[in-house]
């Protein structure tokens, strides 16, 4: 086996397991986010709504802030440049199917016809959204990233506590701004986007000081286990 074979094998066999496990899980995420954005769910009691990525794209969010914290902001922002990899893919295919023909038994077939009608319905208008959602991703998330590198500073011992609060401000900021781009981008001229706009704002910053510091904790805590084992 040549040199640069070896060094290659080595440098995967010494790739922390943490950094392993999360990069496969950014990747799926980054193409979720982009499916479930075409749903949007009230807030309720209000009568404001939110766009259903947000769930995805909130997971985004901690597993970047994890790997700043655990790995550097360095390997945190090529993650980020990386996710597009897996949602260029992801729309090329999609293009792909809805320009292939579908079977001459789901044609003639009444039921199948209905879902194939529903399924390019859906998906064909799509287009927008996975637009709008790379220049909302990449400045969202690197702008979280940086946040959340610049609060840290110098100290690399952070308390738990220091680490909560960095994950929060962050994320609310970031969160607020991607909103703003993506739903501008995705839906604007479509139908009034005053409430989801909002929502998405309240949502997207309120989650981010609720769960956000909860589930960066644990994504630490978790990465950290997985690199002992």
């Amino acid at each position: 086996m040549t040199e640069p074979a070896n060094e290659t094998r080595l440098a995967a066999a010494a790739m922390p397991l943490g950094l392993f496990v999360y990069t496969l899980l950014y990747g799926g995420m980054t193409v979720l986010a982009g499916v479930l954005a075409y749903k949007q769910v009230q807030l309720w009691p209000t009568e404001l709504a939110v766009e259903s990525g947000i769930f995805a794209f909130l997971l985004l969010v901690v597993i970047s802030s994890t790997l700043a914290q655990l790995y550097g902001e360095k390997i945190a922002n090529r993650i980020v440049w990386f996710g597009f990899i897996p949602l260029l893919i992801a729309s090329a295919l999609m293009q792909l199917v809805l320009h292939l023909p579908a079977s001459p038994e789901m044609l003639s077939n009444p039921d199948r016809l209905e879902d194939l009608a529903a399924f390019e319905r859906v998906h064909s208008t799509l287009w927008r959204i996975w637009m709008a959602g790379p220049a909302a991703y990449i400045v969202s998330l690197l702008l979280n990233v940086w946040i959340f590198s610049r609060l840290r500073g110098s100290s690399e011992g952070a308390s738990t506590l220091s680490l909560m609060a960095r994950g929060a401000v962050a994320s609310a900021l970031s969160q607020a701004i991607d909103s703003v781009i993506f739903i501008t981008l995705a839906f604007y001229g479509q139908f009034d986007i005053t409430n989801l706009l909002i929502g998405q704002v309240i949502a997207k910053v309120a989650l981010s000081l609720v769960l956000v510091p909860f589930l960066i904790t644990g994504g630490v805590a978790f990465a950290r286990w997985l690199d002992r084992r």
